[in-house]
């Protein structure tokens, strides 16, 4: 499986973004797919996840409310709508493939990741 994340920049606070990751090669068997962010010096961390058979979502209680993840089926593609933008929220962002059920919030138990794609939020 590849995947392509796209759609990061510069923003100032309190603006959106739309990320993008669209999965090639052997998009079968996929339990999940989530964004996770990592800030400088910090790990990892995870943003929001989907569930690949029911389409349902979850969130960290950091972007609750202000994030909306979806997907597009057709395109083997998962979204990421970023709204009211902190300072916070800079970071890379990447996306990744869980092909096995379980927790979708640990990094250590997805099987693919994109490139990343950064986020920079500032006036």
């Amino acid at each position: 499986v590849q995947l392509q994340a796209s759609g990061g920049g510069l923003v100032q606070p309190g603006g959106s973004l739309r990320l993008s990751c669209a999965a090639s090669g052997s998009t079968f068997s996929v339990y999940a797919m989530g964004w996770f962010r990592q800030a400088p010096g910090k790990e990892r961390e995870f943003v929001s996840g989907i569930w690949w058979g029911n389409g349902g979502t979850y969130y960290a209680d950091s972007v609750k409310g202000r994030f909306t993840m979806s997907r597009d089926n057709s395109k083997n593609t998962v979204y990421l709508q970023m709204n009211g933008l902190k300072p916070e929220d800079t970071g890379v962002y990447y996306c990744g493939v869980k092909r096995s059920s379980g927790t979708i919030v640990a990094a250590e138990f997805y099987d693919y990741w994109g490139q990343g794609t950064l986020v920079t939020v500032s006036s």
